[in-house]
């Protein structure tokens, strides 16, 4: 791996450990054991690491929420969309975690994330409009950009929703299956009667893992 990604990598990963704020571009050469003014070759400052960080978090959204083509809906199929939704929440806590911190001091990323969530916005729309015609979900054309907006809430703020309101605020792979759960719940309420047993079968799935010992981040 050439060191520009190691760079990258090491900081998601002590981002995500100790938070964003706790951790300076000097702490990242170390734990990389190299100097900082290798790692200033690479980046300028740490906002720099931070937008390179979020073009992996780009690159992952853009791949995972396409309308599926050609296939029936299956338990598979929809665990596929869950699991990319957790794997964004997880992968890239500390980001959800310091969002409007992070977006604040950073005008040129807070533009990027603007775009990149309306996308994400429009290509949920056009997996929820799908599922509509294929009888999973039942729901008025007028109502699905609400309930895709409300689903990119749950996930953009579920983990400060948890950190305020809970006396524990570290975060846990089993924290964040919860608020997977809540989407899942909001989703169920528009299922039809062919596909409720599915949407049951997913929340099963979902509580099993929620409730599996999980890492977590302080």
């Amino acid at each position: 791996m050439k060191t520009r990604d190691k760079i990258i990598h090491a900081s998601l990963e002590l981002f995500n450990e100790h938070g964003e704020r706790t951790i300076t571009t000097n702490h990242i050469a170390a734990h990389l054991g190299i100097s900082p003014g290798n790692l200033y070759y690479h980046f300028r400052n740490k906002e720099d690491i931070i937008r390179s960080i979020f073009s992996l978090y780009e690159s992952h959204l853009e791949k995972s929420f396409h309308p599926y083509e050609g296939e029936p809906v299956n338990v598979e199929l929809l665990i596929g969309y869950f699991d990319a939704i957790f794997y964004a929440m997880w992968e890239f806590r500390f980001m959800y975690a310091n969002l409007t911190d992070i977006l604040s001091r950073d005008d040129e990323l807070k533009k990027q994330y603007l775009q990149v969530q309306q996308q994400v916005l429009t290509r949920s729309c056009h997996v929820l409009i799908k599922l509509e015609q294929d009888g999973v979900i039942a729901i008025e054309p007028d109502e699905i950009p609400p309930l895709a907006e409300t689903i990119r809430m749950i996930v953009c703020f579920w983990i400060s929703y948890k950190q305020t309101h809970s006396p524990d605020i570290k975060i846990t792979k089993s924290s964040l299956y919860e608020g997977l759960l809540r989407i899942l719940m909001l989703s169920k309420a528009y299922a039809t009667p062919n596909s409720r047993s599915t949407f049951v079968r997913l929340e099963q799935y979902y509580q099993e893992l929620a409730e599996e010992p999980s890492e977590e981040l302080a």
